[in-house]
C-alpha cells in the first residue's frame, strides 16, 4: 500500500511538472499583469535599474498601434502569470475605442521561465491588416521570433513565422515595404537592418553600425527609430566606448528614403555601410569629451520631416546623486544645424517618456516628477508642452499624484487616438511588487487596466 501511494505521488508530481512546462502560447490571461524586474547590478542607491518594466525597453519600438480600420489600439507588453511571479509572457491586448473596453490579453509567446523583459515584444500591422509581434531574444543566449496573427486585426491566435537572432526589435511598415532595425551581440552590441516585401521573406541581416574607437576593440550602440510620411526611415543612436554599455555617449542620426538601400546624413551626404568611424558626418552631438552619458528615449519628425530626439544625459551610469543631474533633452535639426535644449530634470537614467510632435505644439509625457521611491526608475507622470518647437518647455499638468508606486516607461502608440494616447506600468522601484498597466490622454484622463478579468471584455477603471 505504501509503495502504491508513493507511486501515485510520483505520478501526480510528474503530471504537475509536465503541466507547468506546457507553453501558454495563444491562451488568454484573466487580466493585465505586467512584469517586475531587477538587473542585479547593485549600488548605494539601489539597482542600476529595477521596477515596473512591462513596457520596457526604450529600444523596443513601437509597442502600440492604433488601427482606424478596427477603431482599436493594439498594444504589446511583458506580462507575468501572477502577482507573486517573475515569469515573462510576451503579451498583446486591445482597447476598443467604440466600447471603451479592453479585451482579455493573449499570450503570443511564453518565454518558458525567462524573467527578463529585455525579451519583451514589439508590434507592426501589415498592409493586409495582419498583426505582427516581434519577440526579442537576448544576444545569442535566446533567439528572437516573428509571429503573425492568424486573422487580420485579431489577437486571438498567432503563428510563428521565423526564429532568428535579434534583440531590441524595431519593425516598421512603409509605402516601400517592411523594415526592421535590430541589434545583435556581435562586437558586443552592433546594429543591424533587414527589409521585406511581404513580412515573411526578409533580406539577409546587414551590419548597420559598428563604431569602435580603435581597430579590434568592441563596439556597442542603442537606437530609437521612426518613419516620416510612410517613407523616410530615421534613427538616432549612441555609441559605447570599448563596448562598455555603462559609458554610452554621443548622438548620431542617419536616414533612408529607399527602404534602406541608401543611407544619408541629415544633409544628404551618402554614407557607406557599416558606419564605423566616430568622426562620421552622422554625428549630431558629441558628449564623450564632456564625460557625459546619453540614454536615447524617443524620436519624431516635424511636418517638414526634420527629426528630433528625446534623451536623458547624465554624469554616469550609477544611480543616485553621483550621476546627477539627469537632464531630459531635445536635440533637433532646425534646417541648418543640430540644436539641443533642456526640458527638465528627473532622478534616474532609466526614466522614460515619449515625444509628440505636431504643428501646433510639441509634447512630452513621462515620469519627470519626484518618485515615490527616491533615485529609482520612474516617478509621477507629467505632461510637458512647448509652443516654440521644442526650444522652451512648460509643465502643463501632473497626471499622477500621491502614488504608492512609481510609474515608468510611458510609451506612444503609432497613430495614437484618445483616450489611448500613451500607456505605461507602475511598481515599486526598488523592491519586488505588483505591477499594473495604465493609459491616458492629453486632457488628463487616466485609466487603469483590470488586473483580474472575468469577462472577455471589460472596462478600464478611470482613476483620474
Amino acid at each position: 500500500m505504501k509503495i502504491l501511494k508513493l507511486l501515485l505521488i510520483i505520478c501526480l508530481l510528474s503530471i504537475s511538472l509536465i503541466s507547468n512546462s506546457q507553453s501558454l502560447n495563444n491562451t488568454k490571461m484573466d487580466g493585465y499583469r505586467p512584469i517586475w524586474f531587477e538587473l542585479g547590478q547593485k549600488y548605494e542607491y539601489g539597482d542600476k535599474y529595477s521596477g515596473a518594466l512591462g513596457t520596457y525597453t526604450a529600444k523596443h519600438v513601437p509597442l502600440a498601434i492604433y488601427s482606424p480600420e478596427a477603431d482599436k489600439t493594439f498594444f504589446v507588453y511583458g506580462g507575468t502569470k501572477s502577482e507573486g511571479e517573475r515569469y515573462l509572457l510576451c503579451m498583446i491586448g486591445e482597447f476598443n475605442h467604440i466600447t471603451g473596453m479592453v479585451s482579455k490579453p493573449t499570450v503570443v509567446y511564453d518565454k518558458q521561465g525567462v524573467n527578463d523583459p529585455h525579451d519583451n515584444p514589439s508590434i507592426m500591422i501589415d498592409n493586409n491588416h495582419y498583426i505582427w509581434v516581434f519577440v526579442s531574444g537576448r544576444g545569442q543566449k535566446r533567439p528572437g521570433f516573428k509571429f503573425r496573427s492568424v486573422k487580420p486585426l485579431c489577437i486571438d491566435k498567432f503563428e510563428e513565422i521565423t526564429t532568428e537572432e535579434f534583440t531590441y526589435p524595431q519593425p516598421w511598415k512603409t509605402d516601400l515595404g517592411y523594415f526592421h532595425f535590430f541589434t545583435k551581440y556581435t562586437g558586443n552590441r552592433e546594429l543591424y537592418i533587414e527589409s521585406s516585401s511581404d513580412g515573411v521573406n526578409w533580406t539577409a541581416d546587414k551590419l548597420f553600425v559598428s563604431i569602435a574607437e580603435n581597430e579590434g576593440e568592441d563596439s556597442g550602440h542603442y537606437q530609437t527609430s521612426n518613419v516620416f510620411n510612410n517613407k523616410t526611415l530615421g534613427t538616432f543612436f549612441n555609441r559605447h566606448p570599448q563596448g562598455d554599455v555603462d559609458r554610452r555617449t554621443d548622438l548620431y542620426y542617419v536616414q533612408s528614403s529607399d527602404l534602406g538601400k541608401t543611407w544619408t546624413t541629415i544633409k544628404d551626404d551618402i554614407l557607406n555601410l557599416p558606419i564605423t568611424q566616430m568622426s562620421t558626418p552622422a554625428l549630431a552631438v558629441e558628449y564623450a569629451s564632456k564625460g557625459m552619458n546619453l540614454y536615447v528615449k524617443d524620436m519624431g519628425f516635424d511636418s517638414e520631416g526634420k527629426p528630433a530626439c528625446l534623451y536623458i544625459r547624465s554624469n554616469g551610469h550609477e544611480p543616485g546623486p553621483k550621476s546627477a543631474p539627469y537632464e531630459w533633452c531635445i536635440t533637433k535639426w532646425d534646417g541648418f544645424d543640430w540644436k539641443t535644449y533642456v526640458v527638465c530634470e528627473s532622478d534616474h537614467n532609466y526614466d522614460m517618456g515619449s515625444l509628440y510632435i505636431s504643428d501646433g505644439d510639441w509634447k512630452i509625457v513621462g515620469p519627470t516628477e519626484k518618485s515615490p521611491q527616491a533615485w529609482g526608475v520612474g516617478g509621477e507622470v507629467a505632461l510637458w508642452e512647448s509652443e516654440d518647437k521644442g526650444e522652451t518647455w512648460n509643465r502643463k499638468m501632473v497626471l499622477t499624484k500621491g502614488s504608492e508606486f512609481s510609474h515608468s516607461y510611458v510609451r506612444r502608440p503609432v497613430n495614437y487616438k484618445a483616450p489611448f494616447c500613451f500607456f505605461w506600468a507602475d511598481g515599486d522601484s526598488h523592491n519586488f511588487s505588483k505591477s499594473e498597466l495604465y493609459f491616458g490622454d492629453f486632457d488628463g484622463n487616466i485609466y487603469k487596466m483590470p488586473y483580474e478579468m472575468k469577462e472577455s471584455f471589460e472596462a478600464a477603471e478611470r482613476v483620474r
